[in-house]
C-alpha cells in the first residue's frame, strides 16, 4: 500500500507504477483505492463508475477495471456536498458532515473490506493507494481508505512525502510520530518523491530519517518530465499553456467550475499538431482556432457562471465566425436549445436555455448511464472506443448522429466538419476522430501526423516502471511483501 504525508504526493502515479512492474514480473496485479473523491471518473466493462485514477491503474496492471477497485466515489456537486457512488452506482448526495461524521461510516467500511476481499481472492498483489495524508488524527476513526484498510489487508505500508513542496523532515517524522504503534508497524519504508538535482546530495537526509523515524528509506526518485502518466486532480489546468502558439492549432478547453474527466484532452497534450490551454477568458476563446466545452457535474450551475463572465458570448461568437466549436457530454448538453431539470438533478427543478448552436434540447434524468462503448464516426468504418457518464436525454426533431454505437443506437449530433456534440468521454483518443476534427482546423491529418494514443500510453507506463525499478530498492519491496 502507498500513502502519503499529504495529498498530491505522487501516490496515484506510483501505485500505477507498481502495478506494472508486477506485471512484468509475471505477477497477476490489481489497484485498490478504497475511496476516491474525484470528478475524473470511468466507466467499467459491466457499466458502472469507479474513479479514473484506478483504471488507469488497471490499465498499468493489463486487466479490466472494476468496481472492487474503487468501492467508495466522491463527486463534489458545491463546495459543501457530494453525489455518493457506491460500487459503481450513484447512492445519494450528501454534505461533509453527513458523510464524515454520522455513524463513524461502519456500514460503508464493511463494504470496503468486502470489495478488498473479493479482489485479493482473484488477484496477487493486490496494490493499494491511500488518500490525502495518513496522519489526519481527527478523523482516525471514520477513517475506511488509509491504515484502517491497511490493518485488514495486513499490507507492506510504504509513505511517499514530497520533497519538491519542502518540509519533507517534518512532514515524515511528523506523520510516523502521530501513528499508533499497530499502525506504524505496518509501515516497510519510506519515498522520497520528485526529487530536483543530484540524489548523492541527499545521501546524509536519507540516514537522518532512518534515525530519526526507524524505518528505512526505499528510494529516492527524481523528478522527471519526459513520462506522462494521467493527472488524478484538475487543480493545475488553469496554469497550462496560456500563450497561444504560432504553427499550431489552438484549441481553447473551456475551464469550467465543475468540470469533469478532463482527460478527455490529455491526447491533445501529447499530439505534436495542437497546442492547448485551459481558460473562462473570453479574450483566450477569441483567439483560438478551435473551443471545446468539456463535460460538468453540474451543468446548469457551469452554465449559468460562463454566461455571467462572457465566455458563452464568446463561444457563440467563435461559432459564428467559423470557428470549430464542439462540445462533450455536459459541453454538448450547453450547446443545444434548452436544458431541463424537472426532478431537481442539479438543484431546484426548472429548466434554463442553451447557448443555442445545436437544434438538441435535453432533460436531465435520476438515473445515471455509465457504459463503454465502441461506435462509428460519421461516415467512416473504422470501429472506436469511448464511454459514457452522464445523467440526461438529448434529442431533436432532426436527428443527425455524430456516431453510431456498438447497438446501433445514435449519439451526438453533427452540424457540420466544424460544429458537433456527444455524450462520448474518450471520443478523441480514437485518431479516425482526432485527425478529421483537427483537419477541420484547416490543417490535413496524413498517416505520418497521426498519434496512436494508446500505444503511448502503454510505453509511458513501461518508462515508469523502469524509472522506479532504477532508484527504489525493488529486492526490499519484495522481502517485506513476502514477510
Amino acid at each position: 500500500m502507498f500513502v502519503g504525508t499529504a495529498s498530491n504526493v505522487g501516490k496515484s502515479v506510483i501505485t500505477a507504477g507498481f502495478c506494472r512492474i508486477f506485471k512484468q514480473d509475471g505477477y497477476h496485479p490489481a489497484p485498490f483505492k478504497a475511496q476516491n473523491m474525484s470528478l475524473n471518473s470511468y466507466a467499467t466493462p459491466e457499466g458502472f463508475e469507479i474513479g479514473r485514477a484506478q483504471a488507469v491503474q488497471a490499465e498499468a496492471a493489463g486487466i479490466p477495471c472494476h468496481t472492487d477497485m474503487n468501492p467508495v466515489l466522491l463527486k463534489p456537486t458545491n463546495d459543501k456536498t457530494s453525489q455518493l457512488v457506491l460500487h459503481g452506482k450513484p447512492a445519494g448526495n450528501q454534505t461533509a458532515w453527513e458523510y464524515f461524521m454520522e455513524d463513524d461510516k461502519r456500514q460503508l467500511f464493511e463494504e470496503v473490506k468486502a470489495a478488498f476481499d473479493r479482489l485479493a481472492a482473484q488477484y496477487n498483489p493486490v496494490v493499494m493507494e491511500g488518500a490525502g495524508s495518513i496522519s489526519e488524527i481527527n478523523l482516525r476513526q471514520r477513517d475506511i481508505t488509509n491504515m484502517r484498510i491497511a490493518l485488514h489487508a495486513n499490507a507492506a505500508v510504504y509513505l511517499i512525502a514530497d520533497i519538491d513542496r519542502g518540509g519533507v523532515f517534518g512532514s515524515v517524522y511528523g506523520t510516523i510520530a502521530l501513528l499508533p504503534p499497530e499502525e506504524k508497524a505496518l509501515i516497510k519504508g519510506i519515498i522520497i518523491n520528485k526529487f530536483r538535482g543530484d540524489i548523492r546530495l541527499f545521501a546524509d537526509g536519507c540516514r537522518q530519517l532512518e534515525s530519526l523515524t526507524g524505518i528505512p528509506v526505499t528510494g529516492v526518485l527524481p523528478y522527471y518530465h519526459d513520462i506522462h502518466i494521467e493527472e488524478e486532480d484538475s487543480v493545475a489546468l488553469s496554469l497550462k499553456h496560456r500563450r497561444l502558439s504560432e504553427g499550431r492549432i489552438n484549441i481553447a478547453v473551456v475551464l469550467l467550475r465543475h468540470m469533469s474527466n478532463f482527460t478527455d484532452f490529455n491526447v491533445l497534450e501529447k499530439d505534436e499538431r495542437v497546442h492547448i490551454f485551459y481558460t473562462d477568458n473570453p479574450a483566450d476563446i477569441t483567439e483560438a482556432d478551435m473551443v471545446i466545452i468539456p463535460g460538468s457535474k453540474n451543468t446548469l450551475a457551469d452554465l449559468v457562471a460562463i454566461r455571467n463572465n462572457g465566455t458563452a458570448r464568446a463561444i457563440t461568437e467563435a461559432f459564428k465566425r467559423n470557428k470549430v466549436v464542439v462540445g462533450i457530454c455536459g459541453g454538448f448538453q450547453m450547446m443545444g436549445v434548452s436544458i431541463a431539470d424537472p426532478y431537481g438533478v442539479e438543484g431546484e427543478p426548472g429548466s434554463m436555455p442553451g447557448l443555442g448552436i445545436l437544434p438538441v434540447t435535453t432533460v436531465l434524468t435520476r438515473e445515471k448511464v455509465t457504459r463503454q462503448r465502441r461506435f462509428t464516426y460519421r461516415q467512416q468504418t473504422a470501429s472506436c472506443e469511448g464511454y459514457e457518464i452522464h445523467m440526461g436525454i438529448t434529442g431533436s426533431e432532426t436527428p443527425s448522429p455524430l456516431t453510431i454505437l456498438d447497438d446501433g443506437q445514435p449519439d451526438g449530433y453533427f452540424l457540420h466538419d466544424k460544429c458537433w456534440g456527444t455524450y462520448l468521454h474518450g471520443i478523441l483518443d480514437n485518431a479516425t476522430v482526432l485527425d478529421d476534427l483537427l483537419a477541420s482546423c484547416g490543417k490535413t491529418a496524413d498517416a505520418a501526423q497521426s498519434f496512436d494514443y494508446k500505444a503511448f500510453r502503454s510505453a509511458q507506463y513501461d518508462k515508469l516502471a523502469a524509472h522506479i525499478r532504477q532508484h527504489l530498492d525493488m529486492e526490499a519491496v519484495y522481502k517485506a511483501i513476502r514477510l
